[in-house]
């Protein structure tokens, strides 16, 4: 895991099924990297993951 890459805070999204719940994370797909963030702590720490990690995770997501 890394940092993803520098740059303006946009392209930043939640689910469309979180809704208002504050319990949220937000995710945005820069270049090879998808990035994971907090939705409550915007400024602070992300995770970035390989593009096929993040597929493999959501595939098994959707397996559970």
């Amino acid at each position: 895991m890394s940092t993803p890459t520098e740059g303006p805070d946009r392209g930043w999204f939640k689910s469309s099924r979180s809704a208002d719940n504050a319990n949220c994370v937000e995710v945005r797909f820069i270049s090879d990297e998808v990035g994971v963030r907090d939705s409550k702590d915007p400024t602070g720490p992300t995770l970035a993951f390989a593009v096929e990690a993040w597929s493999d995770f959501l595939h098994t997501l959707r397996r559970a």
